[in-house]
């Protein structure tokens, strides 16, 4: 896929202030400091088009932008730890889930896993909900880079383990070293092209 153009379009706090564009959608979900916004700014070509940081908490709202003017790439807030006041923080799940639950133009969620981690409930549960909703979902192991070639498929086994998949379904990625973008940007056309499944 040829990236010609991707803007920002718009921050919302709030379901209600959702844009109302009718493009296909695509999510980039996680927790706290997964690396979204650095693997969006490495598929879109872009150094500074989402804000990056080494403090968990950086994006509090969902975060659209449009790729080309036909799609649509949302950046939702990341759960679990941030340094962010409490009565903010707590609102983080109730968003995502109401964004999973109630965006009908949403075709794909890229959902998040740092290598380094193993997957907790809270994934599980954010995962279960996705599925639920029949909604595609990639599973996308992030920062490969910081695991040494030879212990990395210890790691996507155990988080293969913990999600309870296959780990020949785990996507790995590595927003240093472009690692998975191409396969990335070709789901994205592919299911661009597509339709959302039915309820």
């Amino acid at each position: 896929m040829k990236i010609r153009d991707v803007h920002f379009l718009t921050s919302s706090p709030r379901p209600s202030l959702f844009p109302d564009h009718g493009l296909p959608e695509f999510a980039f979900l996680g927790r706290s400091n997964v690396g979204k916004s650095s693997l969006i700014n490495m598929l879109m070509n872009r150094h500074d088009l989402v804000k990056t940081g080494s403090r968990p908490g950086m994006t509090q709202t969902v975060n659209f932008f449009v790729l080309n003017d036909a799609i649509s790439i949302a950046d939702l807030p990341g759960y679990g730890y941030a340094k962010v006041p409490m009565e903010i923080r707590k609102g983080f799940l109730p968003l995502i889930k109401s964004y999973i639950q109630k965006r009908g133009n949403l075709r794909l969620v890229f959902f998040l896993v740092d290598i380094r981690r193993t997957p907790d409930d809270r994934e599980r549960e954010l995962l279960s909900l996705i599925t639920r909703q029949r909604i595609p979902v990639v599973l996308t192991v992030t920062k490969s880079d910081k695991v040494p070639p030879g212990r990395r498929r210890d790691r996507l086994r155990a988080i293969a383990e913990s999600l309870d998949v296959d780990a020949g379904a785990l996507f790995l990625t590595s927003a240093l070293k472009g690692t998975g973008k191409r396969e990335l940007l070709g789901l994205i056309r592919e299911f661009a092209d597509g339709e959302r499944p039915g309820p």
